[in-house]
């Protein structure tokens, strides 16, 4: 079966939320489309192994040398496989702040304002808390609190009362600022990614059609409409098709894929495909450009105490329990997000909302993971959630299989720089409080913190993303914009954007629970407009 009512391109957060809703009741023939493998074995679905999924889950994706972190080449992971980066990511519920939205709304995106999107994001959650006027009780998306926080993390918490920063135990709730546990998208100590929660309980229905390991090398565009996609699969990406689409096709590849497949298809800026040998379909300079990304900073500490977690003898040998624990029972440490506490706070006076978040991790934290640490010890995030600078999404080359060229271009304006500042500061003082004082933490990168040019060196020495990339496929009422306020495409019929690639500025947070909104919003668009 070559054609179908709509094709959605892309199984993460946002195009399983689509596919799912569009596919529910029967009525429509959907194909979801996607590049990656179906994610459903227990390196996925284990919380714990996180650190150590398997390549093929992972893009693993490098920026451009970036001149605001000394030279360095940035690493941007993003999920391979069904439920994108909801399969790979830290599965912390994080909405954004009230202001977010409400800000949209003053920006031109009539009908995104926080009274909007909230029944959305309601009708999108199952939290085991219930449901009330903030949260929803019976949706596909399993939220959790977690039931085996390691102590590290609580004292984190305890720590950061003893500073008078207030305790918050719903960061998505009536106030995101203060400091807590993180809820979790888990469900019985499992992962529940968005695929598992959208797309596997229809996988087996007639009018849904999975095609996993198969990329999309553009989108076919007759008389100004969008009626179809070209795909490759089988081996080495040898054997290419045409699928078609009666009704439309629902673009949902993410922030760096989206923007890739629209200027492979003939629309972004002009003179950007003119290099690549590309016919101009639609002049779209915003195609690609607006990358945001939250600039984020780990501080770590070493401990004596091995009650973080480790390498170590000791340290192993938990583990090891705690995973046949997780497999026979599915409860213990191998329930961990790692990210298992944090919290929101205003360090620049003139800030509508908090404007740093922090991750603490129970565990040495360093280059991504990547880096092998020994010992035990624990790390904390914090990032800029509102960043100034803007970046880049553009081609490397017209082969959908070359990875696109990213250039976040971290640290371009001085008022990042200025607020991750203040944010490590507080990191500091709050490891230094009475509750983390006791695990005799050892500063891994120790410098004089109120000395700034010292700071800054630090940080554009080590500095990077934590995973949020948005905005290259902005929304918009201006002409300029690539997607309407219903997420249709400008210049083309036919094509719908749905994914972290329309946001017109970033949510003052994690960007997981915002995708997965936005896909169900566009697929009530949609199912409106038929």
């Amino acid at each position: 079966m070559n054609q179908y009512d709509y094709i959605v391109i892309g199984g993460g957060s946002a195009g399983s939320a689509v596919a799912g809703r569009l596919a529910v009741d029967g009525t429509r023939q959907v194909c979801l489309l996607e590049a990656g493998g179906r994610n459903n074995n227990m390196l996925v679905k284990t919380p714990g192994f996180m650190p150590f999924l398997l390549k093929n889950t992972n893009y693993r994706f490098d920026t451009v040398p970036q001149k605001g972190l000394n030279g360095r080449i940035g690493y941007q992971p993003r999920g391979k496989g069904l439920g994108g980066s909801s399969a790979i990511n830290a599965m912390v519920y994080i909405r954004g702040h009230k202001w977010d939205f409400d800000n949209w709304a003053e920006m031109g995106c009539d009908g995104w304002a926080y009274e909007d999107v909230l029944p959305y994001f309601k009708k999108a959650e199952a939290n085991v808390r219930g449901a009330d006027d903030f949260h929803g009780a019976g949706g596909p998306l399993f939220v959790s609190d977690q039931k085996w926080p390691n102590p590290t993390s609580t004292d984190f918490v305890e720590a950061a009362t003893q500073l008078q920063l207030p305790h918050n135990t719903d960061f998505n709730g009536a106030k995101q600022e203060g400091f807590g546990l993180y809820q979790v998208t888990q469900r019985e100590g499992e992962r529940w990614s968005a695929s598992r929660a959208y797309v596997e309980p229809i996988r087996n229905e007639a009018n849904i059609d999975i095609r996993t390991k198969t990329l999309v090398e553009r989108l076919i565009i007759d008389d100004g409409k969008v009626t179809g996609v070209a795909i490759r699969t089988g081996g080495f990406g040898s054997k290419r098709q045409v699928l078609t689409a009666r009704k439309g096709v629902i673009l949902s590849a993410g922030a760096f894929n989206s923007p890739q497949i629209m200027m492979l298809s003939g629309i972004g800026p002009a003179d950007h495909l003119k290099e690549h040998g590309i016919a101009v379909k639609v002049d779209k300079p915003a195609v690609g450009s607006e990358l945001q990304d939250h600039i984020d900073y780990v501080s770590g500490w070493e401990t004596q105490s091995k009650v973080p977690i480790g390498d170590s003898i000791e340290g192993s040998a938990r583990m090891a329990k705690a995973i046949l624990e997780h497999r026979r029972k599915r409860t213990g440490i191998m329930t961990t997000p790692y990210a298992e506490a944090g919290g929101f706070w205003k360090v620049m006076p003139d800030a509508p909302a908090p404007d740093v978040q922090w991750h603490f991790v129970p565990a040495v934290l360093e280059d991504h993971g990547r880096e092998k640490v020994k010992g035990h010890g624990f790390s904390l995030h914090a990032c800029v959630l509102r960043p100034e600078s803007r970046g880049t999404v553009r081609l490397n080359s017209g082969d959908a299989k070359d990875a696109p060229r990213i250039d976040p271009n971290f640290l371009d304006d001085d008022r990042d720089i200025a607020t991750l500042r203040e944010g490590i500061r507080l990191s500091h003082r709050i490891a230094d409080a009475p509750a983390l004082a006791e695990y005799g933490p050892t500063d891994r990168h120790p410098i004089d913190l109120n000395d700034d040019a010292q700071l800054d060196e630090l940080i554009r020495d080590r500095a990077d993303t934590v995973y949020h990339p948005v905005g290259t496929c902005r929304m918009g009422a201006d002409d300029g914009a690539v997607v309407d306020t219903r997420l249709k495409a400008r210049g083309v019929e036919g094509l719908w954007i749905a994914d972290a690639s329309v946001m017109p500025k970033i949510v003052s947070g994690n960007t997981n629970a915002p995708s997965i909104m936005i896909g169900e919003r566009c697929a009530d668009f949609i199912l409106a407009a038929e």
